[in-house]
């Protein structure tokens, strides 16, 4: 059905795909709350996210941008304009709309940077794949595994900032949350996911190491 694995050779000669339906490009509160009208319907929805890249020590942006992709439309909600709402919050936290993402830990995680919240009906496709033996994951391994696709990530260090996005970084960013509905849908259909299988489970913080002094590491001593 598919292979195990894939090289960067092979991978660079398939045909290189992005996603050409429609987007809607989420910048003000009254338009992510129609938005999220459509997205609470959907039984399944494809989602990546993009941050401002930082480029020296120290340097941190935050999430800029979430893109969420349904059967007929991807939706690029621009959090550094919209916020990230209760109701996008609550989008993230139901069961009852599966979210399919790639690599999605660091997303929650800096999801939960900015408001707090429980992930929920989430699936990491990554382990999906583990699970049916392929051996190469990641977004582009995957595309060219599974659908046969090259995708270009030429636009991941552009500025999600920016005050508009430009024709290549809408599509760019559509294509990525566009991609692993796609996936989604295959590898249920393969019989790959069931029911209530492959929940993605935040894992514990980690806990702090204590010296033998009882301070933890990190703690600075006071005189």
């Amino acid at each position: 059905m598919f292979k195990q694995e894939v090289t960067k050779e092979e991978i660079n000669e398939l045909p290189l795909i992005r996603y050409e339906g429609k987007v809607e490009v989420v910048t003000t509160e009254e338009e992510l709350a129609e938005a999220l009208v459509d997205l609470r319907r959907q039984p399944v929805l494809g989602f990546d996210t993009e941050s401002r890249p930082s480029f020296r020590k120290g340097e941190y942006y935050p999430i800029s941008l979430v893109q969420i992709a349904t059967p007929g439309l991807v939706y690029l909600i621009r959090t550094n304009k919209t916020g990230f709402s209760s109701g996008l919050r609550a989008l993230f936290e139901t069961p009852t709309v599966i979210k399919a993402g790639i690599s999605i830990l660091d997303d929650l995680r800096e999801l939960q940077k900015l408001a707090s919240f429980k992930p929920g009906g989430i699936i990491e496709l990554n382990q999906v794949a583990q699970a049916a033996g392929i051996k190469n994951i990641g977004v582009r391994s995957l595309s060219a595994i599974i659908m046969g696709i090259r995708i270009s990530k030429s636009q991941q260090t552009s500025n999600w900032e920016r005050d508009t996005l430009s024709k290549s970084q809408i599509y760019y960013a559509a294509t990525d949350a566009w991609v692993c509905l796609q996936l989604y849908e295959k590898l249920e259909r393969w019989g790959y996911i069931q029911p209530g299988e492959h929940l993605f489970q935040m894992p514990a913080p980690a806990k702090p190491k204590f010296r033998p002094n009882g301070r933890s590491f990190g703690e600075r001593d006071s005189f």
